[in-house]
């Protein structure tokens, strides 16, 4: 029987955070990305017995074979303000228990900016933070997935080195994965806009960090060029990244069992996450399954 494509988009919440289910299904999503409470506010009332039940027994919750959370924005593991850094802790502590609360797998995280503190220091910071943030919750089984970033401003986690060093500092690395995103990684420099480039860079994330720590992928086209460090998500195939990054992402099957959700603009009615994903399987050929050609399973090249 053929796997089905872990393939979908970020889903809003607003209404509840089982309506995030719904309009996954209505476009025919087999993965979601959602966040556990409003994004720009620092902490929300812990979950009601309801809405969890009504998450977890939603009828169409079955459709989606890959569900998990991304982290709010104002989290910073590495900041400088006393008060900020303390907020940040107990943010992401209660984010990682109510994604708990909701059976997802992890919760995709910005590893942090330094704030001028420069580098070495605030890669120190957030691995003590994350120390700070497990010992709290030892019983949460949801990982964080730390997500490769644009490097815009003073922000971590924009050379996989920077990954890696967190990953081996921290006391409880089992906890910990990655999320990789295609538009960040070019803006960090990463050259993925040509076949052999996005090759080399899978080959040099494996050596760096490993492929067996890669839990997701945000496919983001990029407003921006190579390099520029700045942070603009663009449509699929409509910015400068170019087609062949992911054309070989979805056509590899070591990405298989792999979600890999879009983040790009988009209305309410969803109609840019149905045409990128329109091309995006449109990239897998023939089939609209992956490409079953001489490359290895256990291969990225």
């Amino acid at each position: 029987m053929r796997q089905r494509l872990l393939l979908g988009a970020h889903m809003s919440i607003a209404g509840g955070l089982h309506t995030a289910i719904e309009r996954g299904c209505s476009i025919n999503c087999a993965a979601i990305q959602m966040f556990v409470k409003n994004n720009m506010q620092w902490f929300a009332p812990p979950l009601a017995r309801d809405e969890i039940r009504a998450f977890l027994e939603h009828q169409q919750r079955r459709e989606l074979s890959a569900i998990f959370a991304h982290a709010n924005y104002l989290i910073n593991l590495a900041a400088t303000n006393p008060q900020f850094h303390a907020n940040s802790i107990r943010a992401l502590s209660e984010e990682l228990i109510r994604a708990d609360q909701l059976e997802l797998p992890f919760l995709v995280l910005h590893p942090g900016a330094h704030l001028g503190a420069g580098e070495e220091a605030g890669l120190e910071k957030i691995v003590n933070s994350i120390d700070r943030v497990f010992r709290k919750i030892p019983k949460v089984k949801t990982r964080i997935a730390l997500e490769t970033t644009a490097g815009q401003g003073s922000c971590l986690g924009h050379r996989f080195e920077q990954i890696a060093y967190i990953i081996q500092h921290v006391r409880e690395p089992e906890r910990l994965c990655v999320c990789l995103d295609t538009a960040h990684v070019f803006a960090a420099g990463y050259n993925i806009g040509s076949e052999a480039g996005v090759r080399k860079t899978f080959r040099e994330f494996d050596r760096v960090i490993g492929l067996e720590r890669l839990a997701a992928i945000h496919l983001n086209d990029s407003k921006t060029v190579r390099g520029s460090r700045v942070d603009r998500h663009e449509h699929i195939g409509k910015g400068r990244i170019g087609l062949d990054a992911f054309r070989f992402i979805m056509r590899n099957r070591r990405f298989r069992r792999i979600p890999k959700v879009l983040e790009t603009p988009k209305d309410k009615e969803m109609r840019e996450d149905v045409e990128n994903l329109k091309t995006l399987r449109g990239l897998l050929g023939s089939g609209g399954s992956p490409n079953r050609q001489k490359a290895s399973p256990a291969r990225t090249d």
